[in-house]
């Protein structure tokens, strides 16, 4: 999926009329973002749009997350844990305190 950013009014405003005239290459739309598909037409969007708005779009591409292969599965399991703890209001790293549960600093210094 091609993943593109808008920067300024102008060009949120090509984005939206983009959106709304290809509906069929949008596969989500998330105000001064989009994804779109990795087409053909696409790409011809995309880059249109930095075209028109050269310092105001940013494309990047994407690929849907697997999380069974690409996130450690003690990752995984400290989030079923926080998602079923018992008190709802419990921020993360109090209920990582003293567990085997990876802390948010070491999770945030290690890359996928």
């Amino acid at each position: 999926m091609l993943l593109v950013v808008t920067y300024s009014a102008s060009a949120r405003g090509s984005l939206r009329n983009v959106r709304r005239s290809h509906e069929e290459c949008v596969v989500r739309s998330f105000g001064r973002s989009a994804l779109l598909e990795a087409t053909e037409l696409g790409a011809f969007l995309a880059l249109r749009l930095r075209e028109k708005h050269p310092e105001d779009v940013q494309i990047e591409v994407t690929r849907p997350l697997n999380e069974f292969i690409e996130v450690p599965e003690h990752v995984r399991e400290a989030v079923q844990a926080y998602e079923t703890r018992e008190h709802a209001c419990t921020p993360y790293s109090a209920f990582a305190a003293g567990t085997d549960l990876p802390d948010v600093k070491t999770m945030a210094k290690r890359e996928l």
